[in-house]
């Protein structure tokens, strides 16, 4: 019975192989094509036609602008290279799509490196993050932010 618990003792400490460079890039690739799909996809058909996306159900019911309305329109004008208008649009969701790219980079670099990703994000920083969505969807529905509408 003592060998039993030694051997898989011995067996928990041991480290798996490192893994290939390719191996730890499939993921980070895999993303970026998923996200690519998606971007392609919304920058060919056009969301500012009606009948091609499903329009949003906190807008049609209650007349209010959530904070991802506008979010295919700015997408569309972002990959169409109109920043002014994705701005427009969604000026979070242009920040989001920079967020991003520069998380997938540094993910990207890491990998290759072989050193794990840690994306740290304290209570702080959600409900700051969270406040600063409130304050936007707020402030777009206000009559004086009608700036802010899609």
């Amino acid at each position: 019975m003592r060998d039993v618990n030694a051997d898989s003792h011995r067996a928990a400490q041991r480290t798996a192989p490192p893994a290939s460079r390719a191996a730890r890039l499939a993921v980070p690739a895999g993303v970026l094509t998923a996200v690519a799909g998606a971007f392609a996809y919304v920058g060919t058909v056009d969301p500012n036609e009606p009948g091609h996306y499903p329009v949003c159900p906190l807008l049609r019911f209650t007349g209010l602008y959530c904070p991802g309305c506008g979010g295919l329109r700015s997408a569309h004008a972002f990959v169409h290279g109109d920043l002014p208008a994705a701005l427009h649009a969604n000026a979070p969701a242009v920040l989001a799509y920079l967020g991003f790219a520069a998380l997938w980079t540094v993910w990207v670099v890491r990998a290759a490196r072989g050193r794990p990703v840690r994306l740290d994000l304290g209570p702080v920083h959600l409900w700051t993050l969270g406040t600063l969505l409130l304050v936007f969807t707020v402030v777009r529905n206000l009559p004086f932010g009608g700036w802010l509408h899609p």
